[in-house]
């Protein structure tokens, strides 16, 4: 038996098969193709990668594409984003009147201790005087 070598498998891809098409009733010959493993090869993977393309394509450039789960429309899209950004700045609200309500509930049931008020010290800004 032979040893698959790179030089036997290159010659097995270059060898040259005769595929036959026959009448079944006359035994005549309709079409007669002369093949090689090697060209049947790169036939199929080329019909596979023209197959795949066109399939992206017609989903890519048509409207099949909103029939993706997740894609939608632009104008689909921009509304999702400005629901995102009025919910996260409620969110934000709710969390300042959150702390504004603790705050006034602690001053009214008076546990606010001296540490807990708010001194910060401010600065003012300096002004530049002019000299007339």
């Amino acid at each position: 038996m032979d040893k698959l070598t790179p030089a036997n498998t290159f010659k097995r891809l270059r060898n040259t098969y005769r595929l036959v098409v026959m009448n079944d009733d006359t035994y005549e010959e309709v079409i007669t193709f002369r093949l090689s493993r090697l060209s049947v090869y790169i036939g199929l993977s080329t019909i596979f990668v023209l197959l795949v393309g066109l399939t992206i394509a017609l989903i890519a450039f048509s409207p099949l594409k909103y029939y993706i789960p997740g894609y939608g429309t632009k104008e689909s899209r921009t509304a999702l984003q400005l629901l995102k950004i009025r919910t996260d700045s409620l969110e934000q609200e709710i969390r300042y009147k959150e702390q504004y309500i603790n705050g006034v509930k602690k001053v009214l049931s008076g546990n606010i201790t001296p540490a807990q008020l708010d001194t910060v010290p401010l600065t003012e800004p300096k002004t530049e005087q002019s000299n007339y």
